[in-house]
């Protein structure tokens, strides 16, 4: 069974891959890293949905049971295009690995809560992208913030 949560969860700072992070502590002596990748992703600007994609692809190279990064991208995908078709604003993604797994966040500034559509047979491909999330990630969620909100999901490296 899928659960939904709202809330919580690691909180990714500031790098722009998974290198820069291990670059950054091995310069300042640290000895447990979190990779993680965070992108600012610029108003109405669709050619971020691929750019997302291939960043995401490189941070998990060596990440989960096969398809498990396939199905990352795949849902950083609908998560970004629904806050860049949505909001018409900026957002800000940021994927963390850790020892439970992986979370994307994709955080934009428009307070307006996503919500679940029915897909209409005769729409296209419109409307599917959070039931997608609903079914395929181990958790996912809408945690608000004072300027906008977060959308987020987590999958289960192992899970199948």
């Amino acid at each position: 069974m899928k659960r939904q949560a709202r809330g919580g969860g690691p909180i990714a700072v500031g790098a722009s891959s998974a290198e820069a992070v291990k670059d950054r502590a091995a310069s300042a002596g640290e000895h447990a890293q979190t990779p993680q990748l965070r992108r600012r992703l610029g108003r109405a600007d669709l050619r971020a949905v691929p750019e997302a994609r291939r960043a995401l692809r490189e941070l998990l190279r060596h990440w989960g049971r096969p398809g498990r990064s396939d199905i990352a991208e795949l849902l950083t995908s609908e998560l970004v295009t629904n806050a860049l078709v949505h909001t018409d604003r900026e957002a800000v993604l940021t994927a963390t690995v850790g020892p439970g797994g992986l979370r994307v966040e994709v955080r934009d500034f428009v307070a307006r809560r996503p919500r679940l559509r029915v897909p209409n047979a005769d729409g296209g491909t419109n409307g599917r992208g959070l039931i997608l999330v609903q079914s395929l990630a181990d958790a996912w969620g809408v945690r608000s913030h004072g300027v906008g909100k977060a959308v987020w999901f987590e999958l289960d490296a192992g899970a199948v």
